[in-house]
């Protein structure tokens, strides 16, 4: 296992399919670290990634794209959440695509699962050290609801929803952690800045009364995602990140359901890693400058 350095997911829905790529790739070249924190899509591409289940990722997240439990309006308006909540959390993990909990559990390292408190707006993190049981996804079905899009989560006396709303990178959680070093996997290309969320009202009107911490960070929300790729830059420029990002803009959206799209997504996550494999190789062997 890599010695003292960290892993660090972030979100993005349906982007998530870079991440698999790249994560596959470090499958491939027996790359695991000793800590891995990751949000909402980036927690689930986790998890199967510590359980070294090689292209569970893309086989969840592409080919049942055109399964009405995994993404629809139809979700939405019966259960109240567009992505099917007991579709990804039960039936395929259970019956479909079997989750290896043995070699889950196996893990020795720490896997740490960041959400949202609705309350407070303050990121909550959980280390998963057992995914078995009938909440075993617990917090990764709370790390995955998007606000307007899912419902809240109660569980570990918190009311939690989406991870990326407080902590959408994750890097300070790792360094606070104790690791100096990090690899980063986004899912936006290089230059992007994330602008202010439209449709503030509506989350007023939803949450305002009952989970004004959530309306607040969702209002914020920009501001700490760009804050922290700025604190990438700072890293990378000290020789303390590897980021790794798509090299393309390809117009896939986080709830995209081209399955076209999503393909050539994640063979852009595999093609972006190899290319890098040999400089990943060299940072996480050097100490930081």
């Amino acid at each position: 296992m890599i010695e003292n350095v960290a892993l660090v997911l972030e979100g993005g829905g349906m982007r998530g399919l870079y991440t698999a790529g790249v994560l596959d790739v470090l499958l491939e070249e027996d790359m695991m670290f000793p800590y891995c924190v990751g949000v909402s899509a980036g927690a689930c591409n986790m998890v199967s990634y510590l359980s070294r289940q090689h292209g569970r990722n893309r086989h969840v997240n592409i080919d049942f794209i055109d399964d009405r439990r995994y993404l629809s309006w139809r979700n939405w308006l019966r259960h109240g959440s567009i992505f099917g909540m007991d579709m990804l959390f039960d039936i395929i993990p259970n019956r479909l695509v079997p989750f290896d909990h043995a070699a889950f559990s196996a893990y020795r390292g720490k896997a740490i699962v960041g959400t949202t408190d609705c309350v407070s707006g303050r990121p909550v993190f959980f280390e998963e050290q057992d995914m078995s049981g009938p909440d075993g996804f617990r917090h990764l079905q709370a790390s995955s609801s998007l606000p307007l899009l899912a419902r809240p989560v109660e569980t570990d006396g918190h009311v939690l929803m989406d991870g990326g709303v407080s902590a959408p990178i994750p890097v300070e959680k790792a360094m606070e952690d104790g690791f100096g070093k990090v690899v980063v996997i986004l899912t936006q290309p290089k230059g992007y800045r994330k602008k202010p969320i439209s449709g503030a009202g509506v989350l007023q009107l939803v949450y305002g009364r009952r989970y004004r911490g959530l309306v607040d960070a969702m209002k914020r929300r920009h501001l700490v995602y760009n804050e922290e790729l700025d604190v990438l830059d700072r890293l990378e420029a000290e020789g303390k990140a590897c980021v790794l990002r798509p090299t393309d803009r390809l117009d896939v959206d986080r709830l995209e359901r081209n399955s076209h799209k999503l393909e050539q997504l994640y063979r852009l996550g595999v093609s972006d890693a190899h290319c890098r494999i040999d400089e990943l190789k060299r940072f996480v062997r050097e100490r930081p400058q």
